[in-house]
């Protein structure tokens, strides 16, 4: 082929066989990203663009960008077939770096629009929305975490997240208070999350989004991490280091909805193409947003296609699916005769939930050693059991009921907590019907609600004695463990997405004693394998006492996959002094006090039991031996069998 001039389009190029339109339009692509979009070629020894797009009621669409001075005249591509619906050209001289857009003309009721590409892989730092063309080429050196990941992913492992908001978990404000780059954060986030013992850390959103005070979760580049933060390569680094230090990273991914700026995926090409025509299925009043159309097999190799990208050209360890729920239930946050029931008459999301299950179905089938989590937040069953008998094939569910009720239950004075005891006894009857994560997420800190230690009640003192209290139940309690940065040391206010966290505070011994708490918790939990080993199986756990509300005492055991490996934990619930109070233990012998959250360097009083006991052979709670003990004001101590 003879190319006559520099950025004219030539046609007959393609990345896309007819074999890869067949299973795109069957709804089984999901690797879309290698084929539609812009992409990097050469032809005839001259590098260029290949460009593709899927606009199928497109009278014309033009490529247009810093190239051509952003003319939507001189660079149009051409309609591949009469039924694939996809348009293509190849653009000889453009590099990678060049900013561009798709200038749609639709068949139907005269729209135009500049669309960003679909499938970028970069886009302009918001507000300017250009697409970018960019090489993902990537040197990763992470061979060692990505060959040993299936053990660190194991439902049996430790598993401790810390969520975070990149443009929020510090800023340099000694230059205008800006965001910390991805390569400034990759070792900072690296070594702190490495000191404080979490394994992984999860980001909020990062896939490219129009309005930061969404968080991210108003998405519109779905293979592009944000740009406000750097290149793909200083997020590719960011990630990879993370792996080095031994952190895992999952993100965020939000499938549920997408939002309404022009420029991105809604009225695509004058019809919508990836959203629901009926309002009724295809508009979000909560969140003033569209919602995909997943009974349109394209809609589905497109999603499916963008969570496989970040597992492959990221190495991404993970993805925590948002909002589910709102995808399972046509009558979601709806009232009456504001949706439309399934063909059964019912409010089952029939189209969504077989989405649902080719995702988990496609993410495992090629990354086996990852994590799929789901933020469902209803009872809908077996959400993380296998898609083989029935399940939705997640691997783990957030466990929302566990949440609210916990944080009602810590927010009561301790003088009335008697009268909800079951409050936090009650997750114990359903903690092994799902693979459970515990969160006290973002969500529990915005829109009014406050800090997790302004939830507390009491004093300064007892407020710090409750949040440690709170946080060691929580590491004790079966289930994986998430906690949103600032929680780890008492954040003070509700986050401020504009702003950093209030490190400053740490200089004070209240907040430095409950990070240490915290980093301790983490240690404990990932060096013993009866708080981590059985989580989601019955036989790792066993109550002690639940029926002591009127002293506000619970006292169980874990277990781990070593029947000889115990682990006993007493929460006191009440700022009440208690010596002398009998717990019943499954077996004689030592039982070292390995976690005490009132010693003085988490800021407690420095009460305790000596390090540690000999049970005595004096029944209690219909076990043979027992151990006598004083359970501080506000406190959840860890014993160890054996020592």
């Amino acid at each position: 082929m003879h190319i006559k001039r520099v950025n004219s389009v030539i046609h007959g190029i393609s990345r896309l066989s007819d074999q890869d339109i067949y299973f795109f339009k069957e709804g089984s692509h999901f690797r879309l990203y290698d084929k539609l979009g812009a992409h990097i070629m050469e032809v005839n020894g001259v590098t260029g663009i290949q460009f593709a797009v899927w606009a199928p009621n497109a009278e014309r669409v033009a490529v247009m960008g810093d190239f051509n001075n952003w003319n939507a005249e001189s660079h149009d591509l051409k309609v591949r077939d009469d039924w694939s619906g996809i348009w293509e050209g190849f653009i000889p001289g453009l590099v990678s770096g060049s900013l561009y857009k798709y200038h749609i003309s639709s068949r139907y009721h005269g729209y135009k629009a500049q669309k960003g590409d679909p499938f970028s892989f970069s886009w302009e730092v918001p507000p300017k929305t250009g697409s970018a063309v960019w090489d993902l080429a990537y040197e990763w050196q992470d061979s060692e975490w990505m060959e040993n990941r299936a053990k660190r992913n194991s439902l049996k492992a430790p598993v401790s997240i810390y969520e975070v908001h990149l443009g929020s978990w510090r800023r340099v404000p000694e230059e205008g208070n800006r965001f910390l780059t991805y390569r400034e954060m990759a070792h900072q986030l690296a070594e702190y999350a490495k000191e404080m013992g979490f394994t992984h850390v999860e980001l909020l959103p990062v896939m490219e989004h129009p309005f930061y005070g969404s968080w991210g979760y108003q998405t519109v580049g779905y293979f592009a991490p944000t740009s406000r933060f750097g290149t793909p390569q200083d997020f590719m680094y960011m990630v990879d280091h993370l792996h080095r230090n031994g952190i895992g990273i999952i993100l965020d991914w939000v499938p549920s909805h997408f939002p309404t700026d022009e420029y991105g995926l809604g009225y695509f090409d004058g019809t919508h193409l990836f959203e629901h025509a009926d309002e009724r299925k295809g508009f979000h009043p909560d969140w003033n947003s569209f919602i995909f159309n997943y009974g349109r097999n394209e809609v589905k190799s497109f999603l499916i296609s963008s969570a496989l990208f970040w597992l492959d050209k990221y190495h991404i360890d993970g993805l925590r699916v948002d909002a589910v729920a709102s995808m399972l239930y046509l009558d979601y946050s709806r009232h009456d005769k504001e949706w439309l029931p399934n063909q059964y008459g019912g409010r089952e999301n029939l189209e969504a939930i077989s989405f649902i299950k080719k995702l988990n179905e496609a993410a495992y089938h090629d990354y086996p050693d990852i994590l799929m989590c789901a933020e469902e937040s209803t009872a809908w069953p077996m959400v993380s059991k296998p898609t083989y008998v029935g399940g939705l094939g997640f691997s783990m569910k957030w466990n929302m009921g566990w949440m609210h009720d916990t944080l009602k239950y810590f927010s009561k004075d301790p003088i009335f907590r008697k009268f909800y005891h079951n409050q936090l006894t009650f997750s114990i009857w359903y903690a092994f019907t799902e693979n459970f994560l515990l969160p006290l997420s973002h969500d529990e800190v915005v829109h009014g609600k406050g800090s997790i230690l302004g939830k507390m009640p009491g004093d300064e003192w007892q407020k710090f004695a409750n949040l440690r209290l709170l946080y060691g139940y929580m590491f004790g309690h079966p289930g994986k463990k998430l906690l949103f940065m600032g929680g780890e040391f008492g954040q003070v206010r509700e986050w401020v997405h504009e702003e950093s966290l209030e490190w400053h505070v740490l200089q004070f011994s209240f907040h430095s004693g409950v990070q240490k708490w915290v980093r301790d918790l983490n240690r404990l939990y990932a060096n013993e394998g009866a708080l981590h080993q059985l989580d989601f199986e019955a036989e790792g756990f066993e109550w002690i006492d639940f029926h002591d509300w009127g002293e506000s005492v619970i006292s169980f055991i874990r277990k781990g996959s070593d029947t000889k490996e115990l682990i006993l934990v007493v929460c006191n619930l009440t700022p009440v002094y208690r010596t002398d109070y009998r717990v019943g233990v499954p077996e004689g012998g030592y039982w070292k006090e390995v976690l005490n959250s009132d010693a003085a360097e988490y800021g407690g009083g420095g009460k305790g039991n000596m390090g540690g006991m000999n049970a005595d052979e004096a029944p209690a709670h219909k076990r043979h031996f027992s151990l006598n003990l004083t359970l501080p004001p506000l406190s959840v101590l860890f014993f160890k069998w054996g020592g």
